[in-house]
């Protein structure tokens, strides 16, 4: 499985942005997929991370009620609508396919990351 991010970018604090992760190969929707970010000096934590069904999601508490993640196999892809963004959301994000390790992920596969940038 291959990964590819698209949607970073510059955005103020309190915007939005919806990040997308493009998969290759016919195993997309056998795996689950998440986000972890990266900051500046910081180890790499973890965000979000949806079931191959779509069905069951979980969040890092920190994202929880503005983040919202979901999937459509039918394009193998998969989202992250970041809602009321803080500075603080400033990071490499990384799309990751794998498996659920209860309540979050183990990822097998990494994309190559996205900036996201929140500043006034």
């Amino acid at each position: 499985v291959q990964l590819v991010e698209s949607g970073g970018g510059l955005v103020q604090p309190g915007g939005s942005l919806r990040l997308s992760c493009a998969a290759s190969g016919r195993t997309f929707s056998s795996h689950a997929m998440g986000w972890f970010r990266q900051a500046p000096g910081k180890e790499r934590e973890f965000v979000a991370r949806i079931s191959w069904t779509g069905w069951n999601t979980y969040y890092a508490d920190s994202v929880k009620g503005r983040f919202t993640i979901s999937r459509d196999n039918a394009k193998n892809t998969v989202f992250l609508q970041m809602n009321v963004l803080k500075p603080e959301d400033t990071a490499l994000y990384y799309c990751a396919a794998g498996e659920i390790v209860m309540p979050t992920m183990r990822p097998t596969y990494w994309g190559q990351g996205t900036q996201v940038t929140v500043s006034s």
